[in-house]
């Protein structure tokens, strides 16, 4: 018999459950009530004018556009904030996120609005299979540009229960709302996976929690996975997507938008703690966004890129395993096929 001790079995993991409602109202994935409280709102709107100016605007290099990817890779070009371009070889083609307009808003006239110009034209759009929509903040949830690819494409909606309400009142009928963990088929063969999120859904101060919020996983038909987050703050879930959904090729990683901590941990992450995510998912390798291009919070417009690079420097990753993309920059990544 051999002397050497045992191996620890590793713990079995409940499997992963939906998202919970306490008096209407959705949980965070550990339980907690979603969002900051009323109080918290109006000190950060006594606030709001602290932090680092950013500039007017920022010229972005003009990048090569676009082109569908050779077998077994996906092309993901960076269309600003959380905007991306998803392209698999042989479909489907997916938008996460669009927003084309000036302000991330429900006024014209102010909020906060565009630095930059977003990552491809809307009209040097490819034909669109579906889009898929984390939660319906002003910033991920843009009316105007889902009506203006509503017309254009025809496309599905995918998004998070009671989110097809909101929808529905502008016009937006072809949309199918999912529970966290929950499938549905894309166009190409392909499948969605709706996962959790610690964040909070709202369009207003008086509907926080009851419309759902999270992010994606896809998996193209040839094999391969990719993350789309959405937003979140940090927490155990990325563990537990990273067990049940991953590993992953590519993880599409929020950095941005994160001061002051006081108010913002609560719903996202900062640079350190999309590092940790990043391990957490077991993902080859990560892209990041939610940066520079809409000013929501305190934080300098480049200081989101600077402290990833010391976050990963302390983590001793590599900096190519979590890029920083250019706005409407493509990367063609190779996928892991079965």
């Amino acid at each position: 018999m051999s002397s050497e001790p045992p191996v620890p079995r590793q713990p079995v993991r409940p499997p992963p459950r939906g998202a919970v409602r306490r008096d209407g109202l959705f949980l965070n994935p550990d339980g907690t009530r979603a969002g900051p409280s009323t109080a918290q709102v109006w000190r950060l709107m006594r606030e709001r004018n602290r932090g680092t100016p950013w500039p007017a605007w920022v010229e972005d290099p003009a990048y090569p556009a676009p082109q569908p990817p050779p077998e077994g890779h996906v092309a993901v070009t960076f269309l600003g904030h959380a905007s991306f371009l998803l392209r698999f070889h042989n479909g489907p083609t997916l938008l996460t996120d669009p927003i084309w307009s000036e302000r991330c808003s429900p006024f014209r006239f102010a909020g906060p609005k565009r630095a930059r110009a977003p990552g491809l034209a809307f009209d040097a759009l490819p034909q669109i299979d579906a889009v898929l929509l984390s939660h319906n903040h002003y910033d991920h949830c843009d009316i105007p540009t889902l009506q203006r690819l509503r017309d254009r494409f025809g496309m599905p909606i995918l998004t998070g229960l009671e989110n097809g309400k909101l929808l529905a009142r502008h016009g937006l009928k072809n949309v199918a709302e999912l529970d966290w963990w929950q499938d549905a088929p894309l166009p190409g063969g392909a499948t969605a996976t709706y996962l959790p999120a610690h964040h909070v859904g709202a369009r207003t101060l008086l509907d926080r929690g009851r419309t759902l919020w999270g992010g994606f996983a896809i998996r193209p038909a040839q094999g391969g996975r990719i993350y789309f987050t959405g937003d979140s703050a940090w927490g155990a879930h990325f563990e537990e997507i990273g067990h049940f959904a991953g590993p992953f090729d590519l993880a599409l990683l929020p950095i941005g938008a994160y001061e002051p901590r006081w108010f913002m941990h609560q719903v996202h992450m900062n640079p350190e703690e999309s590092v940790r995510a990043f391990q957490a998912l077991r993902t080859r390798q990560a892209l990041a966004m939610h940066f520079g291009t809409f000013k929501l919070t305190q934080e300098a417009i480049d200081e989101p890129a600077r402290a990833l690079a010391v976050a990963l420097a302390a983590a001793g990753i590599p900096e190519e395993d979590f890029v920083v993309p250019g706005c409407g920059q493509t990367f063609v990544v190779p996928l892991t096929v079965a």
